[in-house]
């Protein structure tokens, strides 16, 4: 598993609204039976009233869908399957997006 690898969430009950999860923890970590998944919604962050710089927009798949940090969680390794994606040319991005959670900046 690679860090900012995007998976189908594998959640089923809230696939419609969040129909992927960005693996967002770092390899150090990799024998972890979890990774730390950001949830990309379809509900944008301007109708959630959220920061654009703290729900930066990402296309996967040609969708444009929302990174929602403040809903970050663990999920088990196991049911993240193949990766659909890789968004490691938004790092900087997702990292700031954290901070934004963490910090407020």
């Amino acid at each position: 598993m690679a860090q900012f690898d995007v998976y189908v969430n594998p959640n089923p009950d809230s696939r419609q609204s969040v129909p992927f999860v960005v693996d967002v923890q770092s390899g150090l970590v990799d024998s972890l039976p979890t990774r730390l998944v950001m949830p990309l919604s379809r509900i944008g962050a301007d109708q959630a009233k959220l920061p654009v710089n703290l729900c930066p927009l990402m296309e996967i798949k040609g969708e444009p869908l929302t990174l929602m940090p403040h809903l970050s969680a663990p999920v088990a390794s196991r049911l993240l399957r193949k990766p659909v994606v890789s968004v490691a040319h938004s790092a900087s991005d997702i990292g700031a997006a954290l901070d934004a959670v963490i910090s407020g900046f």
